[in-house]
Formats: structure tokens, sequence, C-alpha cells
């Protein structure tokens, strides 16, 4: 498609909303601001709806300015929070830049970006790299460029997508806060999945909009040197009540000016301040602790409409006591690679999954973080590996909290330890019945040479498949299933009676489901089980029990 039709533009918007609404969550668990201001992908979702509203009671019969105005019109009537200020920005610059005009090229809808990109910054009272706008600026940046070279809308959204998304994962490296809880911008994700769903319509695709899981991983690369709730500090907020307002029905006397004057004297009591629209429409956003010359300023200038007043204060007193009600005695956290391995360390009662293993170990401070956001004051640790011991037992040197360590040194182990952890148990006792639960575990790994060697009586050239015992290769072969049936083979005692696999990113489910049915076969008397660990490097961790 070269141009782009009313038609077409209409269901992009539609297929951007179903795309971010499904996945606000993941949105939402970017967000590492303040909480009374919303959620930015649930503001963000919240603030497209409006346009689809107005969009989908258009009829059979419209034109390009009629699915224009409803984007504008709806996403400023419904916008919502900072984020969903900045995205009815977003749209009404772009839109405003392809009113009247002909046919919706690529280069058109290029230059259309860069008017989108001005209308955001200029909508901010102090803009700040490391958010949607870097996001939306540098797309509008490399937009031009991609459109000289692909005139077909599919091709050229996909292209102004990655670009996006390049841009996005240095968000860390521009925003303190967003590096120290090793996250993306929020605002940023949730505009690339407006724009991933439009791609989606162009390309023919289906929109799922059942939402997405969210896996809260912590990711172990981050180092939190500062408190990881200062910026939750409640107790030093300088202004209390967060302000919004539509201005409708503005008196005939106003201009432009007079719209810039009302942001002047906002920010001359108030911070967070963001004044958009026209003499036909405004909507203002303050953080102030004088919500009433915020309105007397508005009226001044027209009719007050949808006002709503919030004391952040208050909400943040309302949060620490249900944190507090819904404080656990006890809680766990466990370190693993594999989002199959996150979530059944989750089924088995895990509060907190920290990303890392073998080739990857988390910091003390990586474990400290988790720790200090699991809700509950006694925590136990499975650090699942060797090499993360030692960092797990220094966090009850750093923490007010009781931490306690069962030193599980596989993942097979810890997730048995956890299997036997007792909610109506004290801490002391989980940690004694965890221990035993997996000392009758003998466990192995299957992953590959990395360098010519001769060890534990094996000549192993790089690239073979290798099976490993603790510390000890057990079994080495050109193919993995062979590999992993040695390995079996060496652990499995007199008194075995299961055989558990949890296999890797590289192996396929079909494949795993044919050893399984071999090792059946093989140990007809035993309890063979296969579950998806997506591990990194590894392609089974073998349990016997």
């Amino acid at each position: 498609m070269k141009v782009l039709t009313p038609a077409v533009l209409k269901d992009m918007i539609i297929g951007g909303y179903k795309y971010l609404s499904a996945n606000k969550e993941a949105v939402n668990a970017l967000n590492v601001f303040p909480v009374p201001d919303g959620d930015t992908g649930t503001n963000m979702s919240l603030t497209i709806s409006s346009a689809v509203q107005e969009l989908e009671a258009l009829g059979d019969k419209y034109d390009m300015n009629d699915v224009l105005k409803c984007i504008s019109h709806g996403t400023l009537r419904g916008a919502r929070g900072n984020s969903g200020v900045i995205l009815s920005q977003i749209m009404r610059g772009l839109t405003k830049s392809l009113e009247d005009v002909e046919q919706v090229t690529t280069k058109v809808f290029a230059k259309a970006l860069a008017a989108a990109r001005e209308m955001a910054y200029n909508a901010v009272t102090k803009p700040k790299e490391g958010t949607v706008l870097t996001v939306i600026r540098y797309i509008a940046e490399k937009a031009p460029q991609l459109a000289s070279k692909k005139s077909d809308f599919t091709e050229f959204f996909n292209a102004i997508i990655q670009k996006g998304d390049e841009i996005l994962q240095k968000t860390p490296d521009m925003l303190p806060v967003l590096k120290k809880a090793g996250v993306v911008d929020a605002g940023g994700k949730g505009l690339l999945c407006v724009l991933t769903g439009a791609y989606k319509v162009l390309a023919g695709e289906t929109i799922e909009e059942e939402p997405v899981a969210v896996d809260y991983i912590a990711p172990a690369q981050t180092a939190l040197s500062e408190n990881i709730n200062e910026e939750h500090d409640y107790d030093n907020i300088k202004f209390a009540y967060c302000t919004e307002y539509f201005v409708v029905n503005l008196k005939k006397h106003c201009t432009e000016e007079d719209v810039e004057k009302l942001r002047d004297k906002l920010m001359a009591i108030g911070d967070c301040v963001i004044v958009i629209g026209d003499i036909s429409l405004i909507k203002v956003h303050v953080h102030t602790n004088q919500p009433n010359k915020a309105l007397g300023y508005a009226l001044q200038l027209g009719e007050l409409d949808k006002v709503k007043i919030e004391n952040m204060l208050q909400q943040h007193r309302a949060i620490v006591e249900e944190r507090e009600r819904n404080k656990k005695p006890l809680g766990m956290v466990a370190v693993c690679a594999g989002s199959g391995l996150s979530r059944i360390f989750k089924d088995m009662g895990v509060d907190y999954v920290i990303e890392g293993g073998q080739t990857m170990n988390p910091s003390v401070e990586d474990i400290l973080v988790a720790v200090e956001k699991v809700n509950a004051d006694n925590i136990i640790i499975l650090p699942n590996n060797k090499n993360i011991i030692m960092a797990a037992d220094k966090v009850n040197e750093l923490s007010k909290k009781n931490v306690s360590v069962v030193p599980t040194v596989s993942v097979a182990q810890g997730i048995r330890a956890a299997m036997a952890f007792d909610t109506e148990q004290d801490m002391s006792v989980n940690c004694t019945n965890m221990t035993k639960a997996y000392k009758d575990l003998t466990c192995g790994e299957v992953t590959h040479a990395v360098r010519n060697t001769n060890m534990d009586g094996f000549s192993l050239h790089e690239g073979d498949i290798i099976g490993l015992s603790g510390d000890k290769i057990v079994a080495q072969s050109k193919d993995i299933g062979e590999t992993t049936e040695k390995v079996v083979h060496a652990l499995v005692g007199d008194f075995s009676e299961s055989i558990t696999l949890y296999y890797g990113s590289d192996v396929k489910e079909e494949e795993a489901e044919e050893l399984k049915e071999q090792l059946e076969e093989k140990y007809p008397d035993f309890d063979v089980a296969c579950y998806n660990g997506g591990q990194p490097h590894y392609y089974y961790f073998v349990a016997v029990e």
C-alpha cells in the first residue's frame, strides 16, 4: 500500500489500540514513577480508546479529515496522565499535518511524524530525554530517510518500529531512574505498541486481544546503589494535589497568548504542568498545593469540565496500608534463567525471580533489591548455583529483613526445595525441611563444549555435546538426546523412582517429548516428566530422585 486511505488509517488506529490494550500490563510493569499518576499502559490505552469510540461512530460515509478529527479530538478528550497527554499530542501533531493532504504517502507521513514530535515536545514544560519524547523524536528523525527508500507503508512501518525499539533500548542510559530499576521507558514502549498494532493491520496480521502475561523478573545486570524507594518518597513531596480539568466554551476574547499565560500562572503554583489545546479546548494537568487557584485561573478563560483533584499523599497512605495488610509472614526469592523455569518457580510460591545462573551471576545488590521488593519481613533465598551462594549469604548483612539462604546448587534442587515450602511453618522449620527435600536428588546438565580439552577421561572437542553431574563430565557425543540418556543412566541408582527433564531454549518441544517417550520405554517403572525450562546454553537440566 503506497497511499493511505481513510478506512485503512481508521483501522490502523483501532489496531494500535487493540495491541496496546492487550499489552498494557506489560507496559505498566515498566512504570517506575509515583503510583498516584496512574499506570502508563492503562493511561495510554484509555487515551486512545476515546479516539476509537469516535472512529467507530463514524458510520459508513466519511473522508480523511473526518478520521483525522476523530483521532485528534478523541485522544485529547480521553488523555489521562502525562503519558496519555503526550500520546494525544503526538496524534494531534500527526493529524494536523495530514489535514487537506491529497495523498498520504510514506514521505508525507514522515513529515507528519516530525510535526508529531514538535507538538509532543511543546506540550511538556521541561522535556526529559529517555522518555516517550525521545522515542518519537528518534523515529521522526529517521522517518524521512526510510520513506525515501520505502514507498510501501507496511515496509515503512516495520522500519520505523525497528528504529523506535533501537532507541527504546537506550532509554535506561539517558534516565538514571530507569537504569536503577533495570527497565526501558514505559511511555516509549506504549508508543511502540500503538505503532506495532498499526503495522499488524497493514500486514494483514491478526491482533490477539487476550492480555499478555507478564513475568516480573529483576534483570541481573541492574545495580541499585541507592534506596530503591527514593522515587516514592512521599514524606518529602512538595505539591500534594494532582489537578486535572478541561477548559471548554472559552470566552470570545481569549487568544493563544491567554493559554500561554495560564501555563505560566500554573507553573508559579506547582509543577508537572501540562497545558495543551487551543482556544476551542484546553486540557490542564498540574501538581499543586492550591487547586483552588488552579481552577480559578482557568475560570477566567471559560468553563470547567471533567475536574479531577487527587490527594497524592492520601493515595500513598492507602497504598502503604494495603501493603501492610497484605504482608506475608514469609517470602521466597529464587535465581534462574529461562521464562519456563521462572513460571515454575512462581507456581511453587516464589515471590520474586532474579534472572541469572551459570553464565550470569547476579550481584549482592541485585539479590538485595529482589528481597526488598517482596512484601514480607522474612525471606528465603534459593540461589540455585554454587557461584551465587556467597553473594546470597551477604544479603542478610545489608537488609533490615530476616534473610536465610537454602544453599541449592542447581535449578532442580531449587524447585524441589520450593515444593517443600510450607506457609504454615516458620522460617527455621522451612529452611530445615527445604534443605532435606533435595538431599535425595541427583542432578545433571547437558550442554556443549566451548573448547578442546581432556577431562575426566574424555577427549573433548569444541561443539561436542557433553553431560555433567556436579563438576564431573559423565557423557559425551554429537547428539543431544544420546548424551542426555547417558546422563540419566549415570544418575539413576538402585532406589531411584523418578526422572525429570527441563529442556532449554535450543530444544524443540517435540524433540523433548520424543526423548521423554524413549526414557519411559527404557525405565518403565519410573515416573518420567518433561517441562519447558527455556534456559539458555543448557539443552537439559536432569533430576533423578
